[in-house]
């Protein structure tokens, strides 16, 4: 069989087994910063690129290639690129790609840090930015311009669940000459695989629903572009946000079971929003796995399930969205999500608080908006 053959769950659980000179069943930890050569003349050809192996910590890691390798067999790609956080995957990515004078297309409906790396940061330096609704093809369409160079959008979006046609907007991209790129941290490779549906690039904050235990730090970027590898790696080797051996190890041993923690995920998030659908102080829940979604059936199209995260608007103000939070016996409160334990948080306050209310209204994100992160209890 082919690796794109296999079932899910097959290469989640066998699909990194890199093993030393030991025969060890478990993949081993290498903690090194450097390594050691032959001669000099091997030292050089290493860092010339023209032969291959291990160079320096920051750069290379039997550890972190074994993730990457492991996640890219997940995601059905010829390479990854693992970083430090989801965070540090989106800045190599918008690095490696763009330059001065550079316009992108975004959903507005994004994580509140990647709305600030690109209307705060990333202005700074020339490159402009467009915000549309995600689910509207037509806004993606008009806000093409000709220096327009990459599209981005997570979907499901963060925290109101909106879904963004993956190869609607991919055919858009790719007729002006742009890149696609899809955050795909809430469906993981389990429930969504943008690259089958012409995306360019896939990103992943591993910190999430692939740790799946609130442990570590992560981030990873999937595409089976070579060109594009080699500009974001690029950024990596140089800018120096790598991944540890360490967290690279607990993420490759937490795929093993992401099949089956992404299940339970989205059994238990469906039973709730259908449980909060129903409740008289409830105004409205965002979740596409709901028949009332509006986009239900794309949903049902693009995805092989609706995960395991949902918000909902308490009737009320700020005061009753802080009040069903503070009333929870069980659920943590916490920014984290993608936890084994479910988490409860307040966007307008914590994830979306550094936006301004002109932003987090376009955003969607409104003060009685609880967001629900649903865990395996």
């Amino acid at each position: 069989m082919t690796e794109r053959s296999k079932h899910k769950q097959t290469i989640a659980v066998r699909g990194s087994r890199q093993t030393a000179s030991h025969g060890e069943h478990t993949e081993a930890l290498f903690f090194t910063s450097g390594y050691v050569f032959d001669n000099a003349a091997q030292a050089a050809a290493r860092f010339a690129g023209d032969e291959p192996g291990a160079i320096y910590g920051r750069l290379t890691n039997p550890t972190v290639q074994s993730f990457e390798s492991h996640l890219a067999m997940m995601e059905g790609a010829e390479y990854c690129v693992a970083t430090a956080t989801g965070m540090a995957a989106i800045n190599c990515v918008f690095t490696g790609l763009l330059n001065a004078g550079d316009h992108v297309v975004a959903s507005s409906s994004l994580f509140g840090s990647t709305i600030i790396l690109l209307d705060k940061i990333f202005s700074r330096f020339g490159v402009e930015t467009s915000f549309v609704p995600i689910s509207d093809v037509t806004a993606w369409q008009g806000a093409i311009k000709a220096n327009t160079k990459l599209l981005f959008l997570e979907t499901p979006s963060n925290p109101l669940c909106e879904l963004g046609d993956v190869r609607a907007i991919a055919e858009i991209a790719h007729a002006t000459g742009a890149t696609l790129v899809v955050d795909n941290t809430y469906n993981t490779p389990v429930l969504q695989n943008p690259l089958d549906q012409e995306a360019d690039v896939v990103i992943h904050s591993a910190t999430k629903y692939i740790d799946g235990q609130g442990r570590l730090l992560a981030g990873a970027v999937v595409t089976n572009d070579e060109d594009i590898h080699e500009a974001v790696y690029s950024v990596l080797r140089t800018a120096g946000a790598s991944l540890s051996p360490m967290n690279a190890w607990s993420m490759n041993q937490a795929l093993q079971t992401l099949p089956l923690r992404m299940k339970a995920h989205c059994e238990n998030a469906l039973k709730i929003a259908r449980w909060l659908e129903g409740h008289p102080a409830v105004e409205r829940v965002y979740y596409p796995g709901l028949e009332s979604h509006p986009q239900h059936q794309l949903a049902k199209r693009q995805q092989r399930g609706y995960g395991g995260m949902l918000s909902f608007e308490v009737k009320g103000d700020r005061a009753a969205a802080w009040h069903v939070m503070d009333s929870c016996k069980m659920i943590s409160l916490s920014v984290n999500l993608g936890d084994l334990r479910s988490i409860i948080t307040h966007p307008a306050s914590t994830s979306h608080g550094r936006l301004t209310p002109e932003e987090r209204v376009r955003a969607g994100v409104v003060d009685n908006l609880v967001r629900l992160s649903v865990g395996l209890e």
